[in-house]
């Protein structure tokens, strides 16, 4: 699978992108880079970058995140250390960007040294399970949206339909109508389908570019009291 300096990870709150954003944090690791990953997400009250914050240490992964991130104040105040992400092109960056429109606006100051370098993908990420964009028309109305606030174009769409635990290999199969659909309307490739590993089996050869991943976002279940199933991967 082919991959830029820069990965940029946006979609509507509970597309499953933060999850996505560190599995692929990993990935790229394991392809012995330095990796550093950016927490641009001033909307999501949950499962933020910075929980994973430890464990990213532990595969020597640099995390950049706001020094609001986790308190009772979340105010789109983003640390100096992204510019030099940015602008330093020492490493691979992974940036987790909002989760709507107004989460995106915090991008927008970097997007001057992103097309600078040109050595980005922006990533759509989509979960045609969640109610708000269970359609085209609707998944294409946050694309809009998100691509106005932060004023740097997608270059490819991540089809991350899932219904939690409960996702079977069928359901991400008849997802594909719907991925499809958003590549033609968009004119931007699907860059990956990505599942959970342990369905990764049943679908090898059945889907181009998967890419299995692991549930990173299970330490709220308690905090929130809610049910495995109904985590967004």
């Amino acid at each position: 699978m082919d991959y830029r300096r820069l990965t940029l990870f946006a979609g509507h709150y509970g597309s499953g992108k933060t999850n996505l954003a560190l599995n692929w944090a990993y990935w790229l690791r394991d392809q012995g880079l330095p990796v550093t990953v950016a927490d641009l997400d001033i909307v999501n009250p949950y499962f933020r970058t910075k929980d994973a914050e430890d464990e990213l240490a532990e595969h020597g992964i640099s995390l950049i995140s706001s020094a609001y991130a986790n308190s009772n104040l979340d105010v789109p105040a983003m640390p100096k250390e992204i510019y030099a992400l940015v602008e330093g092109r020492a490493c691979y960056g992974v940036l987790d960007v909002g989760g709507d429109d107004r989460g995106a606006l915090a991008l927008g100051r970097y997007v001057p040294a992103i097309r600078a370098e040109n050595d980005y993908e922006m990533l759509f990420v989509v979960n045609g399970a969640r109610p708000l964009t269970r359609t085209v028309e609707d998944t294409l109305s946050v694309f809009q949206e998100i691509e106005r606030a932060c004023v740097l174009p997608f270059t490819g769409i991540v089809n991350n339909t899932n219904l939690g635990a409960a996702t079977t290999p069928e359901d991400v199969l008849a997802s594909r109508a719907y991925a499809d659909e958003l590549s033609s309307r968009t004119g931007l490739p699907i860059k990956m389908t990505s599942v959970e590993k342990r369905l990764a089996p049943a679908l090898q050869g059945s889907i181009d570019a998967l890419f299995p991943l692991s549930i990173l976002g299970l330490y709220y279940m308690e905090k929130e009291g809610m049910h495995y199933g109904e985590i967004n991967l």
